[in-house]
């Protein structure tokens, strides 16, 4: 069962969300908060397996409250899917950098909801190629160009698995790139995740690019 903890400050989204997620004989809505500082309490209290996160809420906001969640070390298993109006907004790249695991728009398909939860309680990142190339392209671009950091911690393999995950290429997507079984391509992807201390695949997108280890492409 994934249990889903709710965080929206419209009574009315959070009810709509609670009822198309319970539906599903896999999902379980364990607790609801109106803003931040709730989620991060509730979070804490009932150890759900996904937190869907609204961006702008009072009190504190959706990227403080996922700071926070995705820095206790008793929150490790908690995967916070942000949820915005906006689509691609600099809310959603600050909130994929405080450690978010993806995002979802609030008005997608129903079907498209369920299985980014299901994606996301698997540890798996909502950035789909498309998605990660105009993120990045659109907020990473602008910044500075970085001195690579923390690239020496790598192989050369698990440089080159960090690159392909930012790509958006899935473990099997991987594997049969590099000619490897995709145990051995989960395992590069765990082990570069761990040297970098990235919480998920979608920090390891965000080192990726941010360290200039791969570059956004212009189309």
């Amino acid at each position: 069962m994934i249990r889903v903890l709710l965080v929206d400050d419209q009574a009315l989204i959070r009810g709509g969300f609670r009822a198309l997620l319970e539906a599903e004989d896999d999902i379980e809505v364990v607790a609801e908060a109106a803003n931040g500082e709730q989620a991060v309490a509730l979070a804490l209290e009932h150890l759900p397996d996904v937190a869907l996160v609204d961006v702008q809420m009072p009190v504190m906001d959706g990227i403080e409250a996922t700071r926070r969640i995705a820095a206790d070390e008793r929150l490790s298993a908690v995967h916070v899917v942000i949820l915005t109006n906006y689509g691609l907004d600099e809310y959603v790249f600050n909130a994929l950098r405080a450690g978010a695991g993806g995002f979802l728009v609030k008005d997608t398909e129903p079907a498209d909801l369920l299985q980014g939860v299901r994606v996301a309680a698997r540890g798996d990142a909502l950035l789909s190629p498309a998605i990660t190339r105009r993120l990045i392209g659109e907020y990473v671009a602008r910044r500075p160009s970085p001195e690579p950091q923390g690239l020496d911690v790598l192989t050369n393999r698990e440089r080159e698995v960090a690159a392909l995950v930012a790509r958006g290429m899935s473990n099997d997507e991987i594997a049969a790139h590099m000619v490897i079984s995709p145990t051995t391509a989960k395992t590069h992807v765990s082990r570069a995740m761990t040297k970098l201390g990235a919480r998920d695949r979608a920090q390891l997108v965000v080192f990726a690019y941010e360290s200039g280890l791969v570059t956004p492409r212009k189309s």
